[in-house]
């Protein structure tokens, strides 16, 4: 019997043969763009609990989506695996459209990660492309819902019940979306509150954890509507805030911390996304032709004799 408080594993995508094997892969071709991923701050402050470094496990991770591609990540401060070396012998060839496609990891909008990677790309001259960061896209929701599912916060399935009260007094009755970079970051949160609240069935508000007068009042509008178990779950991946500010900010405000959004497979999706985005706009890749598709078989499909 299927247990509806897990979530179900999260698999690898599967490589299938053809042509058009795979929507986010093409043809290995001769001058392939690199993907270069942009974490922001220093490598010290980007490793996770095991040690590992965000940016190398987001690598393995962005791997699987697009295996013909060279995947490498720098960090926008400091001098361990910085973005400089990750950008170094990226100059302009005659030989391939573009040498690289830059996806900052963060989840937002963030002027001091943009201005950043813009220093770092133009100090070593590197023929690349700039993406926009993680989101807004609909599958940070998920993975919010994923940490909090496992910090034993909420609920791991979607809320399917007319009753959304918690079972006991660990689980949240309120969320707040923690956002990081200013107002623009903000307006991204609020996109993925309003999916993260229709998959929990409470109320979730987004907040500028930068900005303690305005989460105050956002944890107030909760207390008000009747929360009195508010987490904050922040929409970063890490680095952007620490977890002593996380866990001061939630202690300060009567509320407790949700963790960081790490390394996860959606967000590895999400970043060769980008990555596919730029291609299309170059017109590197492109959906197939009528004529390109397979013929159809069966049937229904036999030639007229």
């Amino acid at each position: 019997m299927r247990n509806s408080d897990r979530l179900p594993p999260r698999e690898l995508p599967k490589r299938r043969s053809g042509r058009h094997r795979n929507p986010l892969s093409f043809d290995n071709w001769f001058g392939t763009p690199a993907l270069i991923m942009a974490v922001p701050g220093t490598a010290e402050q980007a490793r996770d609990a095991d040690g590992e470094l965000i940016g190398a496990r987001m690598a393995d991770l962005v791997r699987a989506y697009r295996p013909e591609v060279t995947i490498r990540f720098g960090h926008t401060e400091g001098h361990e695996h910085s973005l400089g070396e990750a950008l170094a012998g990226l100059e302009k060839s005659g030989d391939r459209p573009l040498a690289g496609v830059v996806v900052p990891l963060v989840t937002a909008p963030h002027a001091g990660t943009s201005a950043a990677i813009a220093t770092a790309v133009a100090e070593a001259g590197a023929d690349v492309r700039v993406t926009e960061g993680l989101g807004p896209h609909p599958m940070l929701a998920e993975v919010l819902h994923l940490r909090l599912a496992e910090s034993g916060f909420v609920r791991a399935d979607r809320m399917r019940l007319i009753s959304v009260t918690a079972r006991n007094t660990t689980m949240a009755d309120g969320v707040v979306v923690g956002a990081v970079g200013g107002e623009g970051a903000v307006g991204a949160a609020g996109v993925t509150a309003v999916l993260l609240a229709a998959r929990l069935g409470l109320t979730v508000l987004p907040a500028d954890l930068e900005n303690e007068a305005a989460l105050e009042q956002v944890v107030a509008q909760l207390r008000q509507g009747g929360c009195r178990r508010p987490v904050i779950a922040p929409s970063a991946l890490g680095p952007e805030i620490s977890a002593a500010q996380l866990s001061g900010l939630a202690e300060r405000f009567g509320a407790r911390a949700g963790a960081p959004l790490g390394a996860d497979s959606l967000l590895g999706k999400i970043a060769a996304l980008r990555y596919a985005e730029v291609l299309n706009s170059l017109g590197v890749e492109q959906p197939p032709t009528a004529e390109e598709l397979p013929a159809p078989v069966g049937s229904r499909h036999r030639p007229e004799s």
